[in-house]
């Protein structure tokens, strides 16, 4: 009978101190939609909101009588897709951009990797040479586009100088079409600091001992980075392999400032320096044709549509090539 009024004495406090703990939860739930709320704001506001009339957009004439509120916004279908495979100029910025693109993401990941090896191997002073690689991650992109004009001119860049100490003619990089865009990739992979950082946190992260047991086992330096290190930071190469294919096909600042900007009015820009990101841009805001707005939502759409495929068919490509520590397989 004592244990029974006991518990019953008990289940009153326990029911209690749970309708306590269920109230200190409610709390902090909304204490967590508080904190989010600004971002969830920004998301719906800013980036959901803009998409969602980018699409309407692109099925419309919305140009630049429409934004002056001269004439109606009216439906058009798919004209503005169409126009999209009638447009010359829109394969050829998307072929500069492919081409940008292949050329930029391993040049920027084999450089990368290969200064984060010289990092982990240096001991004490990769500090000191980790902020100096890092440092032009921090140029702003305009200044980039400039050191490009002023580095990379044919006549008198410092690039060409250097080459000419060592008796190589160098080309015309900011103009001639076929050195236009390695001139851009060059300059992209000279903001490789952070992609470095990446590349140096995953190989402090690979274990020691593999190295000594496939060393014990007779395998040469190559052989341990390819069949060790590798496989071991794969997760991050995949990582960036992403983020810099779509930096690359959203390129826009460098190439538009270099030689698209306000200084190179009255001077026709080459073609081979026109991306996809431009193009859109200046059909948005610069042209002012009609319904040029719903046509550049329509490009807008287009490029979103590949940027979706090119990282599912990554995705789907990394679970063959892309190695978790611990996953079994």
């Amino acid at each position: 009978m004592a244990s029974i009024a006991s518990t019953a004495a008990r289940g009153p406090r326990k029911r209690a101190s749970g309708g306590l703990l269920s109230r200190f939860r409610e709390r902090e739930t909304w204490w967590a939609y508080g904190f989010i709320s600004p971002w969830a704001f920004g998301f719906l506001a800013l980036t959901l909101g803009p998409m969602v009339a980018s699409l309407y957009f692109s099925f419309t004439d919305y140009g630049i009588e429409q934004i002056a509120g001269f004439k109606a916004t009216e439906y058009v279908g798919a004209a503005n897709y169409r126009q999209l495979m009638d447009d010359p100029k829109v394969a050829t910025a998307l072929l500069n951009t492919l081409t940008y693109t292949i050329m930029m993401v391993p040049a920027t990941m084999a450089v990368a990797l290969g200064l984060a090896m010289v990092l982990l191997r240096i001991g004490r002073a990769s500090g000191f040479f980790r902020t100096v690689f890092y440092l032009p991650q921090m140029t702003p992109p305009v200044a980039v586009a400039i050191l490009l004009l002023l580095m990379f001119n044919g006549s008198t860049g410092i690039v060409n100088e250097g080459l000419g100490l060592l008796h190589i003619p160098g080309p015309f990089w900011t103009s001639d079409p076929t050195w236009i865009k390695p001139g851009l990739v060059i300059m992209s992979v000279w903001s490789v600091g952070g992609t470095m950082v990446i590349y140096l946190a995953a190989l402090r992260a690979v274990p020691r001992q593999l190295y000594e047991a496939a060393a014990m086992d007779g395998a040469k330096p190559w052989r341990r980075f390819r069949n060790v290190t590798l496989p071991m930071i794969s997760p991050a190469l995949f990582f960036t392999f992403i983020i810099l294919t779509i930096a690359g096909i959203t390129n826009f600042t460098e190439a538009f400032t270099a030689y698209f900007g306000p200084g190179q009015a009255g001077a026709e820009a080459p073609e081979a320096a026109l991306m996809y990101t431009i193009y859109l841009f200046r059909q948005a805001f610069e042209f002012g044709a009609p319904g040029g707005m719903g046509f550049a939502s329509a490009m807008a759409w287009l490029l979103f549509v590949i940027i979706m495929i090119v990282t599912l068919v990554n995705v789907v490509v990394s679970r063959r090539f892309v190695f978790y520590q611990g996953e079994t397989k």
